[in-house]
């Protein structure tokens, strides 16, 4: 889809364009029976249309909310774009939620129906006796509805709940022209890749903004093909089934794939592991310091890159231009990681209230340490407590049914507060160094940035997962830590926090620490649906335990 964005009015103007452009063409893939199986654009229009027919049929008017809940699938896709079809309001929600959580939904958002896997559907029946119900496992068939594009940009086109790392979930409403305008800025920022046919892999909770924006829309907006992953215990097979060219993930996932990269080198023989050293450390050299390579280290640099990286790079599918990653802040030694072994990964910075993607580092002008540019038609601007200030089209409508909290949310002159704290450099890139909810301010007045810390403390591998706390009471920190080995002698963790002390300064070294009794994850609500640590969670469930450490100190 290359004619201007400006000129689209709604999401599914722009799908049916594309469908009109390449009808046979490849679209969506799904597996069934074990293997990957695809339809069409022309097929997806036709479940499309016949699907917003059994909704209209249902009741469904413009406006009206439909809620959402299934695994990636292309089902999800369909179900998405059907929804918005009919004008409708799409409510996208996590598989992970528990039924309380849907339950709040489906009450905020007026739900009319649910579109769901079949796992699903009793648990929304007992919820609401009265509720229309409609399994995805076998797409329903109505008579198709006629489309007549009488949508505008300013109309709302989803609700998306902030799983939110603190708090009661608010629907945020998000327009046609919001996430339209997120697509152009993608666009804008990686056409330099020379844009053709590209091949996205979705692996993210499409209930999520980012996956919703950048796993779906961008692709149709640019006549993409998208492979829906299994699951991240079958993710590595599906990267070379699928062979994708762009990948969107989390950071947790790029250090999860890191893990699985020196864990495999353990076995690997000491002539491999020694090719693997020096292309990390040629690598890291090349980055930081372009021209400090010798003529005779640029040569073994060729070497290893037909060697290593050319290795590396097929286990990822063979043809991938870049990862991007969003979501949190991406570790820049993890970073690093993939980029000595030449693979591009592009940090971006955004939020559901901003359809998400507020900046995204470009691919001729990468900087690991930052988040990029903003997208076009994007302000930034820095408050003067160092808050990051957002106006354009991709801001939100609002939070649904709370206008006290949208209120909260903006300034008096209409920008958004984003509630993370950065900084633009002379060359317009931004910079985020922390949460403003989550910095801690100690005794003697410092302020401290958590994520630093964590970022130390995760880059030893004896820890897997670290959250750190502080208060204005208290001179010191202290954390709650997972081992990366399930029951690691206390005494292994006690010196990899002394290795990560040794790179901080003294006010920002953790003192003293607990060991978590399981992995933070999703089910226990220690992580949002993109595993972000939700660190008030964490520290009401160890608050006993810690007590007992702070004490001592």
């Amino acid at each position: 889809m290359h004619d201007p964005y400006s000129s689209l009015k709604s999401l599914p103007e722009m799908f049916f364009a594309q469908v009109k452009l390449q009808p046979e063409e490849p679209f969506l893939w799904g597996k069934r029976g074990g293997i990957y199986v695809k339809r069409t654009w022309r097929k997806a229009e036709e479940e499309v249309l016949c699907l917003a027919g059994t909704l209209e049929s249902c009741g469904v008017r413009p406006g009206d909310r439909v809620m959402l809940v299934a695994e990636n699938r292309p089902e999800w896709a369909i179900a998405d774009l059907a929804i918005m079809t009919l004008g409708a309001i799409a409510v996208p929600a996590y598989v992970t939620n528990t039924p309380t959580d849907h339950g709040f939904i489906l009450e905020d958002a007026g739900v009319k129906v649910v579109l769901c896997a079949g796992s699903f559907v009793n648990i929304f029946k007992a919820l609401k006796s009265d509720l229309q119900v409609l399994s995805l496992d076998a797409l329903p068939q109505g008579q198709r509805f006629i489309f007549k594009n009488t949508l505008r940009r300013v109309d709302t086109a989803c609700l998306i709940y902030t799983s939110g790392t603190g708090g009661t979930p608010k629907g945020v409403m998000l327009s046609h022209g919001a996430i339209l305008s997120n697509c152009e800025g993608a666009y804008t920022c990686l056409q330099q890749f020379g844009l053709s046919h590209e091949v996205f892999l979705s692996f993210l909770p499409l209930a999520h903004s980012y996956e919703h924006t950048a796993g779906l829309f961008f692709p149709i907006s640019i006549g993409a093909e998208i492979y829906y992953a299994e699951g991240l215990e079958t993710l590595a097979r599906n990267i070379k089934e699928a062979r994708p060219t762009i990948m969107t993930a989390v950071p947790r996932l790029y250090e999860v794939f890191q893990q699985k990269i020196e864990g495999g080198l353990k076995k690997a023989s000491p002539f491999k592991r020694m090719l693997f050293e020096k292309t990390l450390e040629l690598g890291r050299k090349r980055y930081e310091d372009p021209k400090g390579l010798s003529f005779f280290e640029r040569g073994i640099d060729f070497l290893l890159t037909k060697l290593v990286r050319a290795k590396v790079k097929e286990n990822f599918g063979g043809r991938l231009k870049a990862f991007v990653s969003g979501g949190a802040a991406l570790n820049y030694e993890n970073g690093l990681f993939f980029t000595s072994l030449g693979l591009t990964i592009l940090q971006g910075y955004g939020q559901t209230e901003t359809a998400p993607v507020i900046s995204c580092n470009a691919p001729n002008s990468i900087n690991l340490r930052s988040v990029g540019k903003p997208f076009h038609g994007t302000e930034v601007r820095i408050a003067e407590d160092g808050e990051i200030l957002i106006k354009g089209e991709l801001v939100m409508q609002g939070y649904w049914n709370n206008d006290q909290a949208t209120k909260e949310a903006m300034t008096e002159d209409g920008w958004l507060k984003t509630g993370d704290i950065g900084h633009l450099d002379a060359r317009g890139m931004l910079y985020i160094t922390d949460r403003k909810k989550d910095i801690i301010v100690n005794s003697g007045g410092d302020t401290i940035s958590p994520q630093k810390i964590v970022d130390c403390l995760t880059q030893q591998p004896e820890i897997m997962q670290a959250a750190v706390f502080g208060n204005d009471k208290l001179p010191y920190l202290y954390a709650v830590l997972v081992a990366e080995a399930n029951g690691a002698p206390v005494g292994d963790l006690a010196a990899a926090v002394a290795n990560a002390n040794k790179l901080l300064p003294a006010n920002e070294r953790v003192r003293k620490f607990i060991e978590a009794d399981k992995p933070f994850s999703i089910e226990d609500g220690t992580l949002t649906p993109t595993l972000k640590v939700r660190r008030h969670i964490i520290h009401k469930r160890y608050e006993e335990q810690l007590k007992k450490v702070v004490e001592k100190i």
